[in-house]
């Protein structure tokens, strides 16, 4: 009697276990991402050789570069950072064939001092990427 008593409570239990799981897996709901800045805190982050200070939010989202490294603060960019398009393949475009020393647009590292087939597909491969700290056509 006493097991038949268990018995009907574990299946009970279970039961309840199941509709609940049931119940919240027909739970949807809407996904939101609202629109909000937070000023200040943040702090100091550091791992091997390097040292990363923020804060959380940025209000002044920024970029900063230094050596080989580019880092873009916040959401939005702004500043020296920019995009390789249209405008920078136009000042591209004012160099194509032309030779000298220091030319912007001479991307290839060299010996021609010529702006040609090699620089362009330079320039093709940081198509739409952020420029790298050191691209000259900004």
């Amino acid at each position: 009697m006493k097991r038949k008593i268990i018995s009907t409570i574990c299946w009970s239990c279970l039961c309840i276990l199941m509709l609940t799981m049931l119940a919240a897996s027909n739970v949807t709901g809407e996904y939101e991402i609202n629109w909000y800045t937070i000023d200040g805190g943040g702090g100091r982050s550091t791992g091997g050789p390097y040292e990363l200070v923020g804060t959380i939010g940025q209000p002044d989202a920024a970029y900063s570069a230094g050596g080989d490294y580019e880092l873009l603060g916040g959401f939005w960019p702004g500043g020296p950072l920019c995009f390789v398009d249209f405008e920078s393949f136009a000042k591209f475009a004012d160099y194509w064939l032309v030779t000298g020393i220091g030319l912007p647009a001479d991307l290839f590292e060299d010996e021609y001092n010529i702006v040609n087939k090699l620089d362009l597909k330079v320039f093709v491969e940081q198509w739409l990427c952020y420029c790298p700290t050191d691209w000259p056509l900004k």
